[in-house]
């Protein structure tokens, strides 16, 4: 089971204030409630699958089982002051490439850097393991986290064509080039 990556709250301009202290922990069966409240949420999956069928609790329990047994891929939750407020996967695909994805669910946590810093701790970790080639998929119209990505020095390498799929027909990839 991969170790919890942590960082410390890090003190910022003013005296006595500290920004939130962001940490990634594995998952456990108890964070079930998170999937099952944010794979239901249309908002997210609009930025996320674009699926917005109901997903039925027996789906949620399925695909959440799948994760917690998979071997090869690296799962965590996003804590930010205690709060569980996402997660963040890394994810074993062909010719030594792994992907990564990341869902904030908790909507108040957006547009706080938290998506960023989370981003970061994965790479640190992904580095651990001597994990080079990485990539991941985004929304083109999702440039609140193409932004984070290009912070974290992921690029933009083209545009993946999904034509089966009517509700994400196509996505940005983008790759790391080089960790920051």
């Amino acid at each position: 089971m991969p170790e919890d990556v942590r960082v410390e709250a890090t003190p910022i301009s003013a005296p006595f204030l500290f920004m939130s202290k962001v940490y990634l922990r594995n998952l456990k069966y108890s964070d079930k409630k998170y999937f099952g409240k944010w794979w239901i949420d249309k908002s997210l999956l609009k930025l996320t699958s674009g699926v917005l069928k109901q997903i039925s609790d027996k789906e949620i329990d399925k695909y959440f089982q799948a994760i917690l047994e998979s071997k090869n891929d690296y799962h965590f939750m996003i804590v930010v002051d205690g709060k569980t407020i996402g997660h963040i996967s890394l994810a074993k695909r062909r010719n030594s490439w792994h992907e990564t994805q990341i869902v904030i669910g908790e909507k108040k946590y957006w547009g706080k850097g938290y998506g960023f810093k989370a981003i970061k701790l994965l790479m640190q970790k992904a580095k651990r393991l001597g994990f080079f080639r990485i990539y991941l998929e985004v929304r083109p119209n999702n440039l609140r986290a193409i932004k984070a990505y290009e912070k974290c020095g992921f690029i933009k390498t083209g545009i993946k064509k999904y034509p089966e799929n009517e509700y994400l027909p196509e996505v940005s990839r983008m790759e790391l080039r080089k960790y920051r």
